[in-house]
């Protein structure tokens, strides 16, 4: 049976995917040693997976979805728990991603390889973290949990349960997303070529 919040969560996997597959198509060419892009573009796509995970997406995630499957079920204790270490081990990436991104811009090309570095082991560790929230949490949440969990997690996902992430940051964080791609240039988004820094 579809939820509604199993809809929100893909989503949002997606939204986070698309700003990810960004970065590392800009610090693999910064790892070539071809031009990086504006810096304005790769601190909006840093402030995006810093900002709409951290403070929008994995909040609901460890306070309904993860909640309500420990009162369900003890059959993925393990994984809730490494889960949610992701989600605490996560701003330390992503502080040390923004970091990089300063000394890159600073220091000029001495510092791409680091940065790219960094990059993907950020990626590599999210891909792990969502597939295991695709592959086995979210199938077992739909296995184990009642409508009546349901009708909170998805109340939760939709931006009713939280004034503090409701409808309104949801709308930032889309006009966030549109400003990336706009910023972009291509293939990424649909900005100017002028957009590479030379």
């Amino acid at each position: 049976m579809s939820h509604a919040a199993t809809d929100i969560i893909h989503s949002e996997h997606r939204s986070m995917a698309a700003v990810l597959h960004g970065l590392l198509y800009f610090s693999r060419r910064i790892n070539a040693g071809r031009p990086a892009p504006d810096y304005k573009v790769l601190r909006h796509m840093l402030y995006y997976i810093d900002v709409f995970p951290e403070r929008f997406h994995h909040p609901k995630e460890d306070e309904y979805l993860f909640a309500k499957l420990r009162h369900r079920t003890r059959d993925a204790e393990d994984i809730v728990s490494r889960l949610e270490k992701d989600h605490a081990r996560g701003e330390d990436k992503i502080r040390a991603l923004m970091q990089g991104v300063i000394r890159m811009e600073c220091g000029g090309g001495a510092y791409g390889k680091e940065f790219a570095a960094l990059v993907e082991d950020y990626a590599q560790f999210h891909w792990r973290h969502m597939g295991l929230e695709e592959d086995i949490i979210l199938p077992l949440a739909d296995r184990t949990l009642t409508e009546e969990d349901w009708g909170e997690i998805d109340a939760a996902f939709s931006g009713n349960a939280d004034p503090l992430v409701g409808i309104e940051a949801k709308n930032g964080f889309d006009e966030l997303f549109r400003r990336i791609v706009t910023l972009a240039p291509p293939p990424i988004g649909v900005g100017p070529e002028t957009a590479i820094s030379e």
